[in-house]
């Protein structure tokens, strides 16, 4: 009769690892993401770029965050997260630096397509396989934290960006923010992520043998088929409104003050839902709480559509929105670790990289077409609507097989 095997035990949870990973989520977030829309009107005047031209760059860098993010997946399996979080914000700084020096569209490109690789090995989901692997038993809770202060990454970039290109130049101001990605994130995670667990603690259920099935066994199981479903449609609809979100509420009765001023509460929204789901998920079961936040968003859409025309629906629909975008963070970063499995969780969440890429980048386009003068955005919300609902039903689906599993 064989030796029983003792895994070791997880490392407690680390509050100071989580706190300067959640810094870093606030620097690379609103030095990189939210700081392209500042550059767009100067670098389209200098290079002479149209705005369709100039959007491609972004465009291009999700799509190269969505192709490496099944291989940074792979890396931080086999327990190179140090190396890819630290060489990633490596890379930022050498892709703002070389955004720094362009004069055409093809470098403006290759910087931006530098920095979508770059952000794949930054951003949340290789921070939340990160803190998966390390606390399997607290992973929730360190992800609401990174989601957190990750959330007030544009409220502190937008006007920190906007006074250095005013100050300095865009040029110049993208050296600073290469410098802060050099001089604190670089060392950072250099510092925070040593020995890296080689795979993930995860106690065995009790009765059960602590055997390891190959990663694609899980890619074909239907839990992961159907998280698949949940979070390709809902980061399409979570993608497709932003662009189109001042010109729908216009649309919808609201005066231009309020049509530009609500959007912008958004963040704020996002940040208080995430707040309350860190201060009170403990009182509640979080299977109820996961298939309860994204009917948040089906709900705001269908408030949109029933009170068309009523600045009262708008508002209503900001708030479900706003609350449920800030909280869905957290149940598609958990998603794969509760339902499917935490051994080869930043793979399984890499595999779903490339397809939410593409959402996302088609997402804001279908809902442009389907716009009409006279009826304006209804046919796409209802598109919307649907989209959102089959995602809530997959999720639910997915929680039903993956427990019994």
């Amino acid at each position: 009769m064989g030796t029983p095997v003792s895994l070791p035990r997880p490392a407690p949870y680390d509050r100071r690892l989580v706190a300067w990973l959640s810094v870093g989520q606030l620097i690379t977030w609103g030095s990189v993401f939210y700081t392209f829309a500042l550059l767009l009107e100067p670098v389209e005047r200098e290079l002479g770029l149209s705005r369709a031209q100039a959007s491609l760059g972004f465009s291009l860098a999700l799509l190269a965050e969505g192709a490496m993010a099944w291989t940074v997946g792979r890396w931080i399996d086999r327990g190179h997260e140090r190396a890819v979080m630290t060489g990633g914000s490596l890379l930022i700084a050498a892709g703002l630096l070389l955004h720094s020096v362009v004069h055409s569209a093809a470098g403006f490109y290759t910087a931006w397509l530098l920095l979508g690789a770059a952000l794949s090995a930054t951003l949340y989901t290789p921070a939340f396989a990160v803190v998966t692997r390390r606390f399997p038993n607290d992973f929730r809770r360190a992800i609401i934290t990174l989601t957190f202060l990750g959330g007030l990454a544009s409220t502190v970039f937008i006007p920190l960006g906007a006074w250095l290109i005013a100050q300095l130049g865009w040029r110049h101001a993208l050296w600073v923010l290469a410098a802060i990605h050099l001089l604190v994130c670089a060392p950072l995670h250099a510092s925070i992520l040593r020995q890296a667990p080689r795979r993930s603690i995860v106690a065995p259920a009790a009765g059960t043998a602590a055997t390891q099935r190959p990663v694609g066994h899980y890619l074909r199981s239907a839990p992961f088929l159907l998280i698949a479903v949940f979070t390709v449609l809902l980061m399409a609809v979570t993608a497709a409104l932003p662009p189109h979100m001042v010109s729908l509420l216009r649309g919808a009765g609201l005066s231009e003050t309020w049509a530009i001023a609500v959007p912008a509460a958004i963040g704020i929204v996002q940040v208080f839902g995430r707040a309350l789901l860190y201060f009170f998920e403990h009182h509640f079961d979080l299977h109820l709480a996961n298939r309860l936040i994204p009917c948040l968003i089906p709900i705001g859409l269908a408030t949109l559509l029933a009170g068309a025309g009523h600045p009262s629906a708008a508002l209503a629909f900001v708030l479900f929105y706003g609350m449920g975008n800030g909280m869905l963070t957290i149940v598609k970063g958990t998603a794969i670790a509760q339902y499917v499995n935490r051994e080869h969780v930043a793979t399984l969440n890499g595999a779903l990289g490339l397809p939410s890429a593409i959402a996302r980048a088609l997402a804001p386009l279908m809902l442009g077409l389907l716009w009409t003068p006279g009826e304006g955005y209804t046919a796409g919300l209802w598109v919307l609507l649907a989209a959102s609902l089959l995602a809530v039903l997959s999720l639910l689906a997915a929680q039903r097989h993956g427990r019994r599993s």
